[in-house]
């Protein structure tokens, strides 16, 4: 196993969010297994590297209170732990059923000791579930139970996958918190309309669309705008069409479009120059 060269080690809980093990060891070990222990009780998950945009940023990442290499119990438990995992999930969503309520059972943990078990759901509104959660606590006795409601997003960064790119999702992966994706980046950029081409898996807009936003801002700032009279080395015309992916503008010449890159805009002439011509 490849041992970590980074400053920080850290794991990735259940729900995609990363967190770095206090007190720092530095002999653990890429998918090595450790304990460890966060506001809800003791947990197991395996090592994960770090990418360096997060290992940049490791201040500002919460923590957790590493407690020791997991042993051969302890695997063992986490074997059984998955496995009851399974069979609660089976029982919630059957009493779901029951009890007809509007909600998808998406994922269903325990903690490490299982002393919690938290059942996370979608919804489309606020869902009365008391009745629901009296039957699991006389199920699940001496467990607390936690019914958690989720957005799509959070569902997809919960369960994970592979997205267009052909990647682990971002948000299952390093995204710690999402923001808000219009339609108005992909027009920006210049990307197909269809929502095929710009969904995820949550099936909202994609969050790498947000990814190089700003840089087609700076560049739509950059451009003449349209309307804009400019001068070319095919003569003066005027702006038409900005084609930001390409840092050019499409410039209608006397009767005929051509498209003219940034540094090949020519610079205004001077006033008077401008009057002699």
């Amino acid at each position: 196993m490849e041992r970590i060269t980074l400053s920080r080690a850290a794991i990735r809980l259940r729900t995609g969010e990363v967190r770095l093990l206090e007190p720092n060891d530095s002999g653990l070990k890429r998918h090595q297994l450790v304990i460890y222990e966060t506001e809800k009780g003791l947990d197991c998950s395996p090592i994960v590297l770090l990418p360096s945009a997060i290992a940049t940023g490791y201040r500002t990442i919460p923590t957790v209170r590493y407690l020791r290499s997991a042993t051969e119990a302890d695997i063992a438990q986490l074997s059984n732990k998955w496995q009851e995992e399974v069979k609660a999930h089976r029982a919630c969503g059957e009493k779901i059923a029951l009890h007809s309520l509007p909600m998808k059972l998406v994922e269903t943990v325990y903690t490490f000791d299982f002393a919690r078990l938290t059942f996370f759901y979608t919804a489309e509104g606020r869902v009365d579930f008391r009745t629901l959660l009296k039957d699991l606590t006389a199920t699940f006795r001496r467990t607390r139970i936690e019914l958690r409601q989720i957005g799509v997003r959070d569902e997809a960064k919960l369960l994970s996958g592979v997205g267009p790119c052909g990647r682990e999702l971002c948000c299952a992966t390093f995204l710690r918190e999402f923001v808000p994706i219009t339609i108005k980046l992909a027009k920006i950029q210049g990307l197909p309309l269809n929502p095929n081409k710009i969904s995820g898996l949550c099936g909202r807009l994609m969050c790498c669309l947000n990814y190089e936003h700003q840089t087609y801002q700076q560049i739509k700032a950059e451009l003449p705008s349209v309307g804009t009279r400019i001068r070319t080395p095919d003569g003066e015309g005027v702006v038409i069409e900005q084609i930001i992916s390409k840092e050019a503008v499409m410039v209608r010449v006397e009767s005929k479009a051509i498209l003219v890159k940034k540094d090949q805009i020519l610079p205004a002439l001077p006033a008077e120059e401008e009057k002699k011509v």
